[in-house]
């Protein structure tokens, strides 16, 4: 496969295999969650190096824990390290969370105060993980319910330095910061407009929803709906300061067509090389 520039690209559904095999559009790449292919052989694995070999892959891990107190898992992490050395991804990403606490494993991924302490715990955890992989990994900032107490640092701020301690990139979620600013009632500008450009290797967007109980007033990162205007709005804020960033379309529920996904990948493609930068009217149709 011919090396060339990451564009916008979609999460990677077992049921869209073909289609995706098939498709020939410039920069598109695909993502997965390497916890899907962390085995040793079997038709999974062998579509995703036959897709490894038409497309750029990243893997966007879910389960390394790295805000949690113990290091990563051993053997967790040398499955990763196995499966990037096969596939060879373009990106390795892992969230700003944790998810196992004394041998016990949460189906989530869970917040933490930001303090002195956790952000030398979890400069640790990326060093463990980066010298395994042999290669730096980028951390996406979360999503956020409600104020946790006892903060004593500002997200950004943690996230660069971070960034300065460990030599790790960043994942820039739009939707996140949309989620994170409307339930604890920020600015999404502010955070965008103060977010380190030069670390940033990926930027995520998706669709979020309601909760079924409260309604608008707590927004749920459900990555279950198509991207909405007003996130394409904030992509566009981003993209018009950072330039072009390698930029994944994410949907895990409600999947529609792969057609009606490469309509997503398409906007975000045009918002990335400056074809559509005024309006995104085009998404009143999928939103």
């Amino acid at each position: 496969m011919r090396a060339q520039p990451l564009s916008a690209g979609l999460g990677l559904k077992p049921q869209h295999f073909g289609e995706a095999l098939a498709c020939r559009r410039p920069g598109l790449w695909f993502e997965v969650h390497p916890e899907n292919y962390m085995v040793e052989g079997g038709p999974r694995l062998a579509w995703l190096e036959a897709i490894r070999g038409e497309h750029p892959l990243s893997l966007h891990s879910v389960s390394l824990s790295l805000a949690g107190s113990e290091p990563p898992d051993a053997g967790r992490l040398a499955s990763l390290a196995r499966l990037a050395r096969r596939v060879e991804p373009a990106l390795v990403s892992e969230h700003l969370a944790w998810s196992t606490w004394q041998g016990a494993y949460f189906p989530d991924l869970l917040p933490f105060p930001r303090t002195g302490e956790a952000l030398a715990t979890i400069a640790r955890n990326i060093d463990i993980v980066q010298n395994a992989l042999g290669r730096s990994i980028a951390i996406e900032n979360p999503s956020h319910y409600l104020r946790l107490e006892g903060h004593t640092w500002d997200e950004v701020d943690f996230l660069t330095e971070l960034v300065r301690r460990t030599g790790c990139q960043l994942l820039l979620d739009v939707n996140n910061v949309a989620v994170s600013a409307h339930n604890l009632g920020s600015a999404p500008e502010d955070y965008l407009d103060r977010f380190p450009a030069h670390a940033v290797a990926e930027v995520h967007l998706a669709g979020h929803s309601q909760d079924p109980a409260l309604g608008d007033a707590l927004w749920i990162d459900s990555h279950d709906a198509a991207v909405a205007p007003a996130v394409w709005a904030l992509y566009q804020r981003l993209i018009a300061r950072t330039g072009p960033k390698p930029t994944l379309i994410e949907r895990d529920g409600n999947v529609p067509a792969f057609a009606e996904l490469l309509q997503e990948q398409e906007l975000a493609a045009a918002v990335l090389y400056g074809q559509k930068t005024d309006s995104m009217h085009e998404t009143e149709v999928l939103a």
